[in-house]
């Protein structure tokens, strides 16, 4: 596979949670095509993240499928673990992985806000702890977040406020990394066509939220793989402690 924009990547390595589907699928491919060597993490869906790896190593790319629960911190260390002991080290971490429920909060199952919280902040901080301590200089972490947390649509109370924890501790790690050349950013997509976004929203629905940016489409994965990919080349080296929202210029 050649590289679409760098032919440094060779020797780069990425790990990329929630690699299976979705953005998660997309960054994993993008990268792949960047020349990095790509750790696809998958919490439960085996066939989906074998499938992705299929395709990357189809194409000439290097990849493996490692499951590991983001929130466990134990299964976390053991995929970096597998990283390092398969490609060498690690370059790149993407955590993509995510839940989302939607319910007006006075509606809202707290069984539901737990593991929502557990996958969303305890699964960000957990992925986030290892990357900090096994990043090699020149290094990158992406979190995801969402546009919610600016546009504060109803019902999504829960699902916004487990990622203004993610976007809360962005600068504070990339401070914490200070003098390891690691960069630290958080990338906040608006409405994007995925699964995750799909399910459970009437074609009106999905209409309304494609037309409220002044690009008036909904995003792709191709289209968050692609900021991703920047954030984590060397083009984008000097974008540290931000939160990215790619959103086709929804407020």
């Amino acid at each position: 596979m050649t590289s679409q924009h760098s032919t440094s990547a060779a020797a780069r390595v990425a790990i990329v949670t929630g690699g299976s589907r979705g953005i998660g699928r997309g960054v994993s491919h993008w990268l792949a095509e960047d020349g990095l060597a790509v750790v696809v993490n998958y919490a439960r869906d085996k066939d989906s993240a074998e499938e992705t790896v299929a395709a990357i190593t189809a194409g000439g790319g290097r990849a493996l499928a490692v499951r590991a629960d983001v929130a466990d911190e134990e299964e976390v260390a053991a995929l970096f673990d597998r990283a390092q002991e398969e490609f060498g080290g690690v370059d790149v971490v993407v955590n993509s992985a995510g839940r989302m429920a939607l319910s007006p909060i006075a509606d809202l199952d707290l069984a539901e806000l737990d593991a929502m919280h557990r996958t969303n902040i305890r699964g960000t901080f957990v992925v986030a702890r290892q990357a900090a301590r096994r990043l090699r200089a020149g290094g990158s972490f992406v979190g995801f977040s969402t546009s919610v947390v600016g546009t504060q649509f109803p019902a999504y109370g829960a699902y916004a406020a487990s990622k203004g924890a993610v976007e809360s501790m962005t600068l504070i790690l990339a401070r914490e990394l200070r003098g390891r050349d690691i960069t630290v950013n958080t990338v906040a997509p608006g409405p994007t066509a995925t699964d995750l976004f799909l399910e459970g929203k009437t074609p009106d629905e999905i209409d309304r939220l494609a037309k409220a940016p002044p690009l008036e489409r909904l995003g792709t994965a191709q289209d968050i793989a692609q900021v991703v990919a920047f954030l984590t080349s060397p083009a984008g080296h000097w974008v540290n402690g931000q939160i990215l929202r790619a959103n086709g210029g929804m407020v």
